[in-house]
């Protein structure tokens, strides 16, 4: 049901509702499997009866319902086998992927739920996953995202991890992720391996991606004050015939070139220094992962210097592992309050030239009687003509939380603090970077 499933739920051009889909859909393909407390989707049936023109319909299961005709009174037509077929599967992808009961949930059970999510984003047309690493706000994505994150937190986790056979079934994502860093000093032995090879997967799993992202758009601009080089490679020809075109001999038909033209290559790199400082407070996890693992990307750039700080209510130099996220991510402690003061102390040091420097700020910048002080401190360090971005927090529900008092002053100070999806981060630092 592969081919019906995709772009099942997204509109036409026209927005005229859904797109209509094959009456007889290949019998191989995945099928939408149950989610926890729900049943599987009905598979292709038999052809479907001659059309009844007398208006009425017999009874059957989806797939096999006789398509009624328009009556002798001009009544509109029931609707056809493929048009029942496609709400079954619309109604039954929709029960699976919403309707997750109560209760335990097993290693089976969320991988049979994420599965279905996975086919409910491809039948909007998205990746597997796309939906819900959206996430913001309060939308589609955030529910999911929410969705996904309950069935996590109803699994006994610990006990799930000890089984090499049940933790083999987890798929890692956020959610899970969040739960792993949460409960990791209360894991020994295969429980703590297994939830390593589960955090080191989703870090790679995620990597890729960024690193994608960073590679589209971190070329310099050209450099025109380097001269091109005279290689084959870099030969404009179409500039150069377009130069010589006085040259053609229409006796010969052939064009006589004076002189050849080259592309120019050479980009200007600006090295420059990246301190990123991140809040690992319990609301944190989505921002650290993802800023954590794009540190590193950054970190592995040519003439880019990253350093990196995480703190709660003290402040830790991480940037001796910089460019190892996972390790990044196992000496972080989630939870607790945060001291940004002590952090901006830890932070500014590594300040050496303000103009070629950019400061990362994650954090939801609630920090009560602090906040005066860390803001002054940003204000100076922006004063100096450091480039600093403020980011907002994301957690794996979707829901970003970000202190109106610092919004609306950071807005004043010029630096509006960034929000929702991680390309707009990647975005800021390439244009300063590159």
């Amino acid at each position: 049901m592969a081919d019906e499933l995709r772009g099942l739920l997204r509109p036409t051009p026209d927005g005229a509702g859904l797109p209509a889909t094959d009456a007889h859909p290949s019998p191989a393909g995945p099928t939408v499997g149950p989610g926890p407390g729900s049943a599987a989707v009905p598979g292709p049936g038999p052809a479907a009866a001659p059309v009844d023109t007398g208006g009425s319909a017999a009874a059957g299961v989806p797939g096999s319902e006789p398509v009624a005709g328009p009556g002798g009174d001009g009544a509109p037509a029931a609707p056809g086998a493929a048009e029942v077929r496609r709400a079954a599967l619309v109604s039954k992808l929709l029960l699976n992927v919403f309707a997750t009961g109560h209760g335990a949930v097993d290693a089976g059970q969320l991988a049979r739920w994420q599965s279905d999510a996975g086919w409910f984003e491809q039948a909007l047309g998205m990746e597997p996953g796309g939906l819900r690493r959206q996430g913001g706000g309060d939308g589609l994505g955030a529910v999911l995202a929410g969705l996904e994150g309950d069935l996590v937190r109803r699994m006994h986790l610990r006990e799930v991890l000890a089984d090499p056979v049940l933790a083999s079934r987890l798929t890692p994502s956020m959610s899970l992720i969040e739960q792993l860093l949460r409960d990791k000093a209360n894991l020994s032995g295969v429980a703590l391996a297994n939830a390593k090879a589960l955090i080191r997967r989703f870090v790679d799993e995620v990597a890729e991606v960024l690193r994608t992202q960073v590679a589209q758009t971190s070329v310099g601009v050209v450099d025109r004050s380097v001269p091109p080089k005279r290689v084959f490679r870099n030969l404009d020809l179409d500039r150069t015939i377009w130069q010589n075109l006085t040259n053609w001999s229409p006796e010969d038909e052939r064009l006589y070139v004076d002189r050849l033209y080259y592309r120019q290559t050479a980009r200007r790199v600006t090295p420059a220094r990246l301190i990123v400082v991140v809040d690992q407070s319990g609301s944190m996890v989505d921002s650290m992962v993802n800023c954590t693992i794009l540190a590193s990307i950054f970190a592995g750039l040519p003439k880019v210097d990253v350093h990196l700080i995480a703190y709660d209510t003290r402040a830790l130099d991480l940037t001796p592992w910089v460019h190892d996220p996972f390790e990044v991510l196992l000496r972080t402690k989630l939870g607790g309050g945060n001291d940004g003061p002590v952090a901006m102390a830890l932070a500014r040091p590594k300040i050496v030239e303000p103009k070629n420097t950019v400061m990362v700020w994650i954090s939801d910048f609630y920090e009560f009687d602090r906040s005066q002080p860390l803001f002054d401190g940003i204000e100076a360090v922006h004063r100096s003509g450091v480039r600093f971005i403020p980011v907002g927090s994301v957690n794996s529900s979707g829901q970003q939380s970000v202190n109106p008092w610092f919004r609306q002053r950071l807005k004043d100070l010029g630096t509006p603090v960034i929000s929702g999806h991680i390309r707009k981060l990647v975005f800021e630092l390439k244009s300063f970077l590159t």
